[in-house]
């Protein structure tokens, strides 16, 4: 895990300080090298901040420079099936200075081109600098993994082409993009290729691209899908458990490879709980285990994640936080730059920092929801269709319209507002942060002119997700896999873990689970009437503690709505004046009374307090 940037003059000769300056930018990603390397003719600087995890030796530096001299690499993240790869190009006569996976990476892309990216099992985003030939010109190769675990921000503009890890890095001083604000406040993160940046895109999941030195020309592609939903007919349950448990045990095993100590973020939830089991099944010392406490409060977790911890002999760790309060956000404030409004970026960051205290890799269970069917959100739908199918689409349509004129807030507000195109697509229509009634309000008359047509375009993109799906619970999934995994979860991962210089793995959604999970798993047995995760369900009472509670879901969370209440929202007043122009601040004023007087707008204004945040480490000034 590391960070990489890089700048491409295409006329002119890049400034080596420069890039220099946008890498150390990137420090707590890699505190362990720092390395910098320059084309011949002064075009291509590349940079490096390591964090060595495989071949903890200078062999495994970055840049890297193949042994012909042509290419160079840097290489954010693992290939977990490294040795397989390396092992495959030995055999074909390749030879191999070092022992880590950028190298393997490297000769990958060497012997097979780009087709090398659905060889690899893994989490990452590079690039390859090609110094090319007298047939084949100079050209940047860039691609990131299936998922979206490795972050990967870009300008491309008439004078060249930059990179960084993180938005931080690059030049962002053209100010907000409206376009991706009207997306951030209605989801609560920037999807996909957009950035809150103006001038500034992100390298989609599952994407790769070339930029050519010579015309400046940049072309983006999609190289890997979910496959289709097929399951076999007739396929007994426990042969699809049997394939998952198969499937989990060897994904854990290839994520436990390592020069350095691995632990394990244990919320006591099933998916971490399942992870915990495969791990300490597959090691032959007791493993760490982590995770944080909220004494006294229902958020507290860690009864359930002790007895996970007491049954596999785990060393197991917890932290408690007897007072919790927002304070914490101030030591991670200085990281923020593309905003993310998921409070429980608080708790990650908190169990993040216990963990690098003790091991430099740890797994999680990132993607269980989106694999077997977990969220809430699934048997609402269900329950929502079964006691409402006899309802006219003309009815949930009025009653959505009226709710939306509802003061924020309000109780049951947004459950119905979500209903406008019935209960399947509650999940489209639904936020609990702006929906198209509050965005009205919250933004000014010139930003939503500015908008026009575009104004839907957030709940539009999640809606083409959603009609992929073969059945309604399979829509659900693949929206939720192709828009909050990526966009909010793997972001909260990454940069909660790399701000302690932690790498953090998720063994759940190796791409072989993944496509068995999307393509094999009945929708069935993911939810069915009042029951979801049925399969990895029965997973779990083979391989858990029969007095753990599967039915619950919690992972890590905090009272945000108390918390703002308690402090009477001051974090958000404090910090009002570094928000867009473009923000109604008497909105503001009104979602802080109104939830002063017992209204639920805890997440809205956690949204505009990471926005301001944002916005002043940026330096944008309004």
């Amino acid at each position: 895990m590391c960070g990489i940037v890089g700048k491409v003059g295409r006329n002119t000769q890049t400034d080596c300080r420069l890039v220099t300056a946008m890498r150390d930018r990137l420090a707590h990603r890699g505190p362990d090298d720092a390395g910098l390397w320059s084309s011949h003719d002064g075009r291509v600087v590349l940079g490096h901040r390591r964090l060595s995890i495989l071949d903890l030796s200078t062999t495994g530096n970055q840049p890297m420079q193949s042994r012909c001299g042509r290419y160079v690499i840097v290489f954010n993240g693992e290939v977990y099936n490294y040795l397989e790869l390396r092992s495959e190009l030995v055999r074909e006569g390749i030879q191999f200075l070092g022992t880590g996976d950028t190298e393997v990476v490297l000769e990958a892309f060497m012997f097979w081109g780009e087709h090398c990216l659905l060889r690899f099992n893994g989490m990452f985003s590079f690039v390859i600098y090609d110094r090319g030939t007298p047939s084949d010109p100079q050209r940047l190769f860039f691609a990131r993994d299936r998922v979206g675990k490795k972050p990967f921000y870009y300008q491309h503009d008439v004078a060249g082409f930059s990179f960084a890890s993180e938005l931080k890095a690059l030049d962002a001083r053209e100010g907000v993009d409206l376009f991706a604000l009207n997306h951030y406040l209605a989801l609560g993160y920037v999807p996909a290729e957009l950035c809150i940046a103006k001038g500034i895109a992100k390298l989609p999941p599952a994407h790769a691209g070339e930029y050519v030195l010579d015309n400046g020309t940049c072309h983006i592609w999609r190289y890997w899908s979910l496959p289709d939903y097929a399951p076999d007919a007739g396929v007994e349950v426990e042969e699809l458990v049997h394939t998952a448990e198969a499937l989990l045990q060897d994904s854990v095993l290839l994520r436990l490879r390592s020069d350095v100590p691995i632990g394990v973020l244990l919320s006591g939830g099933l998916d971490s709980s399942l992870v915990a089991a495969c791990a300490a099944g597959a090691s032959s010392e007791p493993i760490k285990t982590f995770t944080i406490s909220f004494p006294g409060t229902r958020y507290d977790e860690s009864t359930y994640a002790n007895i996970v911890a007491r049954h596999f002999s785990t060393e197991h760790h917890v932290l408690e936080l007897p007072t919790p309060s927002l304070s914490t956000l101030d030591e991670f404030a200085q990281y923020i730059d593309e905003p993310l409004a998921d409070s429980s970026i608080i708790p990650s960051f908190l169990v993040s920092r216990l963990t690098a205290q003790h091991v430099k890799v740890a797994l999680g269970g990132d993607g269980g929801d989106e694999l077997f069917g977990g969220y809430s959100d699934y048997l609402r739908a269900v329950r929502d269709m079964q006691l409402l199918s006899w309802v006219p689409g003309h009815i949930f349509k009025a009653a959505s319209a009226l709710a939306r004129q509802l003061p924020a807030g309000v109780p049951g507000r947004n459950r119905i507002a979500a209903l406008r195109c019935g209960p399947f697509q509650s999940i489209v229509w639904g936020t609990p942060y702006f929906d198209t009634g509050l965005r009205d309000r919250i933004l000014d008359k010139e930003c939503l002119s500015a908008l026009g047509s575009l104004y839907d375009a957030p709940e539009l993109r999640k809606l083409s997700l959603f009609k992929a799906g073969a059945n309604p619970i399979n829509s659900m999934t693949r929206t939720h896999f192709g828009s909050i995994l990526p966009d909010d979860f793997l972001v909260k991962v990454d940069r909660t873990s790399m701000a302690v210089s932690l790498e953090l793995r998720a063994p759940l959604l190796d791409v072989r689970m993944v496509e068995f999970a999307f393509a094999k798993i009945p929708s069935e047995w993911k939810v069915q009437g009042n029951i979801s995760r049925r399969l990895q369900k029965r997973l779990a009472r083979k391989m858990l503690p029969p007095e753990l509670d599967l039915d619950r879901k919690q992972g890590f969370s905090i009272p945000l709505n108390e918390w703002l209440r308690v402090s009477g929202g001051e974090e958000v007043r404090r910090v009002r004046q570094y928000l867009p122009s473009c923000i109604n601040q008497r909105e503001i004023d009104s979602l802080l009374t109104g939830h002063a007087a017992g209204r639920a707008n805890g997440g809205r204004l956690f949204a505009l307090l990471m926005l301001a945040l944002a916005s002043k480490n940026l330096g944008w000034s309004f």
